[in-house]
């Protein structure tokens, strides 16, 4: 009887292990899962973060060139003017030039 008793206790200690196995099995499982859609929520809130980084950076970049643009284009308009108003200044000596060369 002791013997049955003893065979008895180690069937249900392998059915007993047999299911603690399946359920670490299960819960590993699960972890895993868990874990590899916590992993692709950081990817893509990191792709969010890093394509909203981007746009600002454009959008700093192209205010900056806007600026410059602006600066140099003023830059440019002034030199313009200067050269507009050097040439109606040196006009008058050139038509003076040129009527005192036929003059002669």
């Amino acid at each position: 009887m002791a013997r049955n008793n003893v065979l008895r206790a180690i069937r249900d200690a392998e059915i007993e292990a047999t299911e603690t196995l399946s359920e670490a099995k299960k819960e590993a499982s699960m972890i895993i899962s868990q874990a590899r859609q916590k992993a692709s929520e950081i990817i893509i809130e990191g792709k969010s973060i890093s394509e909203s980084d981007a746009q600002n950076l454009i959008s700093e970049t192209r205010q900056s060139a806007g600026s410059e643009a602006e600066m140099v284009a003023k830059d440019g308009y002034t030199a313009g003017q200067k050269l507009h108003n050097s040439g109606k200044k040196n006009q008058d000596k050139a038509v003076k030039l040129v009527v005192d060369y036929f003059r002669k």
